[in-house]
């Protein structure tokens, strides 16, 4: 069982800042997990959306205020500030917040101590210490209309930092995990896959005709993605609906990841949750015994400490 730290330990610090990671893993996970976006001049920052208002201290900012704007990203409309206005130069300016303070409120005490990270600060960071990188490309086809290759810029990322050690990259849009097995790159390639809804560049290319996400997990969507990924990462609740799903890809010989475990009730399987308070923590034991149980392969998790004491017991 893989335990990888979800943006690091984002239940006790703001997610993607060094602490966060450097707390998952001393408490010793096998991985963690960085988001991709893209700057303005072409670097890849480590941040869980490309809208960075809800987890940098950007809109409290007087110089980059007239930066704020709306655009439709994925077909969601969101008004903010995007990464890809700003050059590395200016975001690096910026400091981390909390994305949930109501919710985790702890780690709402960090707020403003740390700056944001570059991919290239992370390799700097796990380099050497047996930890694996999982690499989630967020919104390639989004960026592609902008004119940034993602396939291209990872690529070139891993090839100018001599990156040799092991490395997971994963998406919810199949075509950039194709682009980048064209390029030859060497990884562990994951199809991430949601509950509902279709992956964003389906969507763009094929409009209410993309294949949705629940195709994914059908016997012939299994057996498709066998030649085209390596594992599947799955919304956890498509494992706790059905824990068969994990047979059927090991079946097809695909690896399954199930994300993200969190203790809070909000998060949990209505069977799970204890009590009215969306904060407090429910039976997650019972629910991440659902997901061990069934046999995945390695889990996301928000609380490292929590997720190596239950998956390794």
């Amino acid at each position: 069982m893989i335990v990888i730290g979800h943006r690091g330990a984002p239940a006790y610090r703001p997610e993607h800042t060094r602490s966060s990671y450097e707390l998952a893993i001393a408490a010793g996970v096998d991985a963690v997990e960085p988001d991709l976006v893209v700057s303005r001049d072409g670097v890849l920052v480590v941040r869980h959306e490309n809208e960075i208002s809800g987890t940098t201290d950007v809109a409290d900012r007087a110089e980059f205020a007239d930066r704020r704007t709306t655009k439709r990203v994925d077909g969601e409309e969101l008004s903010g500030w995007f990464a890809e206005d700003f050059t590395w130069a200016e975001l690096a300016t910026l400091t981390a917040r909390e994305r949930l303070p109501r919710l985790r409120p702890d780690s709402a005490r960090f707020d403003g101590e740390e700056p944001i990270l570059r991919l290239r600060d992370l390799f700097e960071l796990v380099q050497g210490r047996g930890i694996r990188l999982v690499l989630e490309i967020k919104h390639a086809d989004f960026f592609a209309a902008l004119g940034w290759d993602l396939a291209a810029l990872v690529a070139a990322e891993l090839a100018d930092a001599g990156w040799t050690e092991p490395v997971v990259i994963e998406s919810f849009e199949p075509g950039v995990l194709a682009a980048l097995r064209e390029r030859g790159v060497s990884a562990e390639y994951v199809q991430l896959v949601a509950a509902d809804g279709a992956p964003a560049d389906l969507v763009a290319r094929f409009g209410v005709a993309a294949r949705p996400y629940p195709s994914f997990v059908t016997p012939a969507g299994l057996d498709g993605l066998a030649h085209e990924v390596d594992a599947v990462s799955l919304d956890k609740a498509l494992v706790l609906a059905d824990p068969g799903v994990v047979v059927a890809a090991h079946a097809c010989g695909l690896r399954v990841y199930a994300w993200t475990c969190r203790p809070e009730n909000v998060f949990l399987d209505e069977r799970f949750r204890l009590g009215s308070e969306p904060t407090a923590f429910g039976d997650w034991r019972g629910e991440w015994g659902v997901l061990r149980d069934a046999g995945v392969d390695g889990v996301f998790v928000d609380h490292p400490d929590l997720g190596v004491a239950f998956f390794r017991d």
